[in-house]
């Protein structure tokens, strides 16, 4: 679970919609994913926590690969969950 920098589309009382996030890689370079399906979404509390949970589509590495964000509603943050 890595914290990554995220835009994101924010409508009034709704989730929000991760368009795409950037982390860095292991050489320390910047990597920009850009999410090109969600395939679901869901809410989960862990220990007390609301955290959206999403799992997406989009191309790494020059490969379509599916992976999963997780949003942490207390503090704002986006993280990438797994890949």
């Amino acid at each position: 679970m890595k914290p990554i920098e995220m835009i994101a589309w924010f409508n009034e009382g709704e989730y929000p919609i991760p368009l795409r996030y950037r982390i860095k890689s292991e050489d320390m370079s910047n990597v920009v994913v850009k999410v090109d399906r969600i395939i679901f979404k869901e809410e989960e509390k862990l220990a007390g926590n609301r955290m959206f949970l999403y799992r997406c589509e989009g191309i790494i590495n020059k490969s379509q690969k599916i992976f999963e964000l997780k949003y942490e509603l207390s503090t704002c943050k986006w993280y990438l969950y797994k890949i």
